[in-house]
Parts: structure tokens; sequence; C-alpha cells
């Protein structure tokens, strides 16, 4: 066994035998696998192994295509072909038009990843799949590249074409300790002895928290109990003369496929249950959890109603195993929070399809540093502090009884609520507030007109859509005052904090005392990898002189692990996290400086704290730290507050605003202000596929200065730009254009939605898209395909509200 490589993956089912076999192709050949068993001991051997081109988002269906492409490949291989049931055809069930407008926008979705989807009738998914009933159905999604494929021939295929590439594959080698050393490389410590490299990955599906701990770190993954049984041969399938297509209800909870000349049918019951919560029994290898076909009783009649079959059927073989679920279904693929050269392949609840495609991603990363694709969706660090064991169990279950149900957007579902509160949130609940969340955090997404207003979920403009348009109508005429909390906060202090910032932006942030300035971090090939908001806080009682890096919610993790990774030992810096310590109270429109004056000594005057100015001062008796800055566009002002004085600011504010016609507003108003005002979104528009120069971002962007991803950045200029970000109008008063909406000329797709919304103060339905160059430039038309409707579209001026800042200047 080697004493020494450059990576080491510990797990030998599908994800780290997909990883392995990227890493070689990455170039990356000294390499090493270590399995505590055989090859495929764990889940991937009792995998239904169904390999679909369906996903959520176009990182998902890209990374899916890529599995599909590289199945066939390996399928045809003469030296060793595996089986691979390719292009049986898919059919994802709807009884629900709101389901069915889900698939048309999946489908807008996946074409401009080159995936062709067709939504279809009952009638024709019938004859499509002559074993189902029309019954309460209203049509489905039809995946023509689904299918199935033999899990382990699939990891040994794998496998094999890596050690051909010069990488080692250990099996029977129990990992027993991981040690980092002092120059961030790792001993993988086994009862065969240690292994010294520059990397290790976790791949190692149920067990991925026994591995964590070696680390001292915990992954937010659940084990659950999953189904299926095998039939006996069914007479029609015989006779049908053609594969009969996969079939997923998320009507009845259940999928099928065919198997030999009967079916595997799989179940997502109601009444499901975890598995290994606490430990599992170290000799749990190719086993199985004991049968309990009582507990899908449920889900059994609705697939006896959908396919009359199977009650004409027997049952020949029940499987039971563990599969793996994260806190929110997507799985784990990339860095460990924390961790220098650690990475992660977990969670992949459907191994076996995505997994050739998570590999490829993971292997980009370990040896470019980024992937082809934005993976922030898959990305471990999208999760932080709350994501405990409890927590992920309930998310866990929830997800696995909505199998098939996918999230409608502004649809926020009930477990594991209220994991991260301010003192605010009973006090803005009993305001009538409806919540989303935020990494975790309870933000209120509006106020409803009572405590009983429901909306009904749907890709079209809801019940609420009116009530946000009266929030924003009050932030543009009055005041409104919102909570933002867990905004992503770091106190950098120390002589160097200056010189370090500038190496990290790449532009020129200022440095005067009592000002803020934005500025955005590239990767170390030129695309953008962050937006931070910089405000100079002069020396007082409450600190040193400090700088303050607000950055979006999500990113707490993510940026804090990009920031220490660049810091010299030379550099006097120090970075500490202050996210979870306080939240923001925004005040926006032309009344919130008389509000604010109303509750603080200081002046607030124009000339006195004109825009982009921070300073420390009281909100009432609360300490604050107020920054003229605007996400609205209009007059408004951050005011971040300890949470132990949260209370007693809003209490102070909410009082002063009565007479200035104050409003409550929640981040729906925020979305749609935003757009108005072509502010972009952290992980929707700004993504690490497109330059700033791409992405509209020229005056941030300062070459004369010496930054992260210069020298990449020069060169992608010598070829231009790949695609350009623009503001569309949209005609369309009926539904947004969500991401990942295709924009079209005739029937070439030439550009992406990254975000829609409705702007009430212009009153425009707004999108913003990546398009070809070409079609770039104001006046330029085209059309998006909004749930399955072609409709027009023209590219405008960015911020068509208030262009140049005069409300925010007041």
């Amino acid at each position: 066994m080697k004493s020494q490589t450059r990576c080491v993956v510990i797990g030998g089912g599908i994800a780290g035998c997909s990883t392995l076999y990227h890493l070689t192709q990455e170039g990356w050949t000294d390499v090493v696998l270590v399995e505590r068993n055989e090859l495929t001991s764990g889940t991937t051997w009792h995998s239904a192994a169904q390999v679909t081109n369906f996903g959520m988002n176009q990182t998902m269906v890209g990374l899916k295509t890529h599995s599909i492409n590289l199945y066939k490949e390996l399928a045809e291989d003469p030296e060793y072909p595996i089986n691979y049931h390719h292009a049986d055809g898919g059919i994802r069930l709807a009884n629900t038009e709101a389901q069915m407008e889900g698939y048309r926008h999946f489908s807008s979705m996946a074409r401009g990843m080159d995936v062709e989807f067709e939504v279809i009738d009952a009638e024709e998914c019938a004859r499509r799949h002559p074993l189902i009933s029309t019954e309460n159905l209203v049509g489905g999604l039809w995946d023509p590249l689904d299918g199935d494929i033999d899990p382990a021939q699939l990891c040994q295929a794998l496998a094999r074409r890596a050690r051909k590439a010069g990488a080692e594959v250990y099996r029977n080698t129990p990992v027993t300790g991981l040690t980092q050393l002092k120059d961030d490389s790792w001993t993988v410590h086994t009862e065969h002895g240690d292994i010294d490299c520059e990397v290790v990955v976790n791949a190692c599906g149920y067990r991925v928290n026994e591995v964590g701990a070696m680390m001292g770190v915990h992954h937010p993954v659940m084990s659950m109990e999953h189904q299926y049984f095998l039939t006996e041969e069914i007479p029609a399938i015989k006779e049908a003369g053609h594969r009969m297509p996969l079939l997923r209800c998320p009507i009845s909870d259940y999928y099928s496929r065919q198997e030999k000349n009967g079916l595997l049918v799989g179940f997502y019951e109601q009444d499901c249950k975890t598995w290994g919560m606490d430990g599992i029994d170290p000799n749990f290898v190719n086993a199985l959890c004991p049968d309990d076909l009582d507990r899908i009783t449920d889900v059994l009649e609705g697939a006896f109603e959908r396919m009359p079959a199977l009650m004409e059927v027997g049952i020949h073989t029940v499987v039971n195993g563990p599969i793996t679920y994260t806190i929110d279904g997507a799985p784990l693929v990339g860095p460990i929070p924390g961790k220098r050269n650690a990475f992660c392949i977990i969670g992949l609840r459907a191994g076996l399809g995505e997994g050739g495609g998570h590999g490829w991603l993971l292997a980009q990363q370990i040896v470019h540093g980024e992937a082809c694709y934005d993976t922030w969706c898959l990305d471990p660090r999208r999760f932080t502090g709350h994501t405990n064991v409890e927590l992920t169990a309930l998310k866990a279950i929830e997800d696995y009884q909505n199998e098939f149900r996918f999230h409608f957007p502004n649809e926020h579902r009930p477990a594991g609520r209220y994991a991260k509160t301010t003192p605010l949130t009973p006090v803005l609940e009993a305001n009538n507030a409806e919540f989303t969340v935020v990494n975790g955090w309870e933000r209120a997404e509006y106020f409803k007109p009572s405590p009983d207003f429901h909306v009904t979920h749907s890709f079209k403009f809801d019940e609420a859509h009116d009530i946000v348009g009266e929030e924003v109508k009050a932030v543009q005429n009055a005041v409104g005052m919102a909570e933002v909390n867990g905004f992503n906060r770091f106190e950098i202090t120390g002589a160097d904090r200056h010189s370090f910032l500038d190496r990290m932006i790449c532009g020129t942030v200022t440095k005067r005392d009592g000002r803020v300035g934005l500025g955005y971090l590239l990767n170390h090939h030129g695309m953008v990898k962050s937006e931070a908001t910089v405000a100079n806080i002069p020396a007082s009682d409450r600190g040193p002189a400090r700088v303050w890096y607000g950055s979006a919610a999500a990113s707490e993790f993510h940026d804090m692990d990009w920031l220490h990774k660049h810091l010299r030992d030379d550099e006097d810096v120090q970075i500490k996290s202050l996210t979870n310590d306080q939240t923001i109270l925004v005040l926006a429109g032309p009344n919130s400086r008389a509000v604010l004056s109303e509750v603080s000594r200081a002046d607030w005057s124009k000339e006195a704290f004109p825009w982009l100015s921070v300073r420390e001062c009281f909100i009432g008796i609360a300490p604050a730290t107020v920054m003229a800055v605007s996400f609205s566009g209009e007059l408004a002002y951050e005011i971040h507050i300890p949470n132990a004085n949260l209370y007693s600011a809003y209490r102070s504010l909410r009082e002063a605003g009565k007479a200035h016609g104050m409003k409550l507003f929640g981040a729906r108003a925020v979305e749609s202000m935003r757009m108005e005002k072509g502010f972009l979104h952290w992980k929707a528009d700004l993504i690490t596929e497109f330059d700033p120069f791409e992405t509209g971002l020229d005056r941030f962007v300062k070459l004369d200065n010496e930054f992260i991803g210069k020298e990449a950045l020069l060169k992608r200029q010598e070829s231009g730009p790949n695609r350009k970000l623009v503001t569309l109008k949209v005609d369309c008063n009926y539904a947004a254009a969500h991401g990942g909406a295709s924009v079209m000329i005739g029937d070439k797709v030439i550009g992406t939605v990254t975000s829609g919304d409705w702007g009430y103060r212009t009153d425009l339905n707004l999108a913003y898209a990546f398009v070809d160059p070409e079609h770039c430039a104001e006046g330029s038309s085209a059309e998006i395909d909004i749930l399955g409707n072609m409709i027009p579209c023209t590219v405008i001026p960015s911020a068509p509200y208030d262009p140049d800042m005069t409300l925010p200047r007041g």
C-alpha cells in the first residue's frame, strides 16, 4: 500500500468511484481510494439505480447529462461493457394544473442545457405507459433519456478505468483516523498503515459522519429506510414488445421501472423511518433492514389504483435499505466548511443516477478550484451552524415524504422551522408576518392582512401579489421598516486590513473612516466569487478601527473560508464573525431620515451623514451602527443592532414611525425593488460561470490594481464575453420569468433567466438574463419560455427606477 499520494478518497460506492475516475480525467493520477469492505457494499449495491435527466436547476441537469453520456460510453466499451437500459424514457405524473405549470418551467430550464423534455397530457401518458390508469391524471413530463443501470458493474467500470490511468484502490481497508498537519496536508490512518496526502475526500455514504467525526465536523446528512419490491412476471410487459418507461408518481408517492419481465416498485411512504441516528453496526455490510410492508400500505393502495396490474401479480423480492438525505435534499459536493484540503461527496439520495456528474464536478473543484458550472446548489457551505442532527432528521423526513413534489416559488415547508430566530420573530409573527427561510433564519416575507390568509402555491403571481405592492408603495411614498436577519458580517481588524482587502477585491474600495463601499471578489479564473459591502468604522469605545465586511446571509462559511485561505502569515489581520450577534433593521423611504432623527441625537442631515456613510450611535437606548446604504433604491438606512438590544430599537423606531406613515415590509418587497434598481443577487445573478465584465460590473473593476484573478481576467478579455447580463422587460402580467427559463429567438436558446419579478414602482415585469453578446444591445427583442408560453421581451437599460440614484442621496 502506498504511504503517500496526492488525494485519498474514502468510500467505495458510486460517489468514491466516480470521484477517483474523474480525478484521473482531470490530470491527477497519483490518487487512492480506500474502502472498509468491498466496493459497493453500502447503499450502492441495493440502489434502484434510475438514471434521469430531470433536475431542479441547470447545474443538476448538467451533471445528470454528464452521467448519462458517461454511462452510455461505459456500456458501449467493448473491453468491459455494463448493463445500462439507456433511453427507455420516463414520465413524471401530475394531477393538478399547477404541477403541469412546474413541468413546463423545468422543460424551459432544461432546454438551456440542450436537454429536451416533453409535457404531455393524460392520454399520451397512458399511450406511452399502457399499464397506468388516467383516473385523476392531468398529464406528465416525459424524459426521453430516462433509464436504469447495474450499480455494481458501473462502479467496477469506473474503478477499472481509474486504475488504468494510475489510481489505486485498496479494499478491506478501514480508516481509523484522520490527522491534519501544519501545512494543511493530511494523514489518513488505516488498519493497514498510514497514507500521507494533500487532499482527503469523504465519500462515505451512510457512514459519512463516522469519518466526519475523525476531522471534527458534523455533516447534515441523515439516512432513511427505503423499500421497494420486485414483482413476478407481468404478462402485459412480456407482450409489449418494448421496455416500459420509468414512472414517478407524486400523486401516490411511488415509482416503478421494468425489471426483467416484471416491475421494480419503490415507495416514499408518509409513515417513514430514519435509520442509524444512534450509530451504525460496524458489521452492517451488504446488509438490509427488516422488511416492513405494513408501513407502505397507504402508498401501495395508490399504486394499485394507478397501475391495476400490480393487484394481479405476486411479490418476488422485498428490499429495505438505507439511503442518505441532506437537510434540503440536494447532495453536499465540495469543500468541507472550516477545513483546508478536505472535500466531501455525500448525501447522494439518487447517487447512481447522478453520481457520474457529482464526481465530475468535485474532481474539477479539487484540481482547478472551481467547476465548469456554479456549484452553490451542491456546496456543503450553504448550511451553517444550525444544522444539527435533530433538524437534519426532521428535514430528511419531510423531503422523503415529498420526494416527487417539487418546491413551488415562495413555498416554505414546515419541518424544522424556527431554527434561527431573533427577539423580533414573535413580534413580527404577531403582526401577521409570513416567513421565508434564509440560511435557517426566519425572515418576514410579507405581512398578511389577517392570520388566516394563505396563498395558492403556483408559478404564477399569487394572492400576495397586491399585498407586496402595498408594502412597496409605503416605502416609495412614506417609510417602511424591515428586519434583515442573518446578514453576513465579519469584523476585520489589524494594521494590514486594507491592503488585505485590496488584494481580495477587484476594484478600489474606499479606506476613509466613516465611509462605505461595494466591492467584488473574483476566483483564480477571473470569475465572480463574492460581493461585499465594506464599511470603515473608526476607533471608539466599542472597539479599534475596523472594517465591517458584509455579504449575503447564506455566504457566512463560504466567504470566511475564502478570506482565511488567502491570509498571509506575515499580515496583521484578524477576522471575527458577528453574523449571529447582530441584526439589521432597514428604514427605507422619503420619511426615513425624519424617523431616524426622532430616535437618535446624532445629526442625520444630508450634509452631516451623506449617502454611503457609516457611524456608531444609539437608537433610543440601543447601541447601533448605521449605514446610509439602500437595496431598495429609496433614501434608506441599515441599522445594525446587537440582538440583545434589538427589541428596544424596534420599539423606538415603531413609535417614531407612527407619525410618518411607517409600514412593515418584507423580503418579497425587497426583491421587487432591487430588480428595479439593477441590484444583483448572489448565487442568482452573481455566479462563478461569468466574469465581472460579463456580469455588467465594469465600474467595479480596476485593472491597474493587483488582485486575485486579475491575470485570468485579462486573458479572458482577449476572446470577448461568452454572454452578457441584461435587464429585460417582459410582456406578461400573470407570471414572473423564473430563474432558469430559456430566452429564445425562434428555436434557438440565446440566454437564460437568472431572476425575475414584478416592478411595482415602474409597472414592469422585469427579468435579468445572461444572453449571447449579439443580442444584448438595448432594444433587442426575443422571447422567454414562461410556463410553456413564448412571451416577448425587450432589453432595456439597467435600473429602470431612478437610474441616476438621486433618491438614496437624499
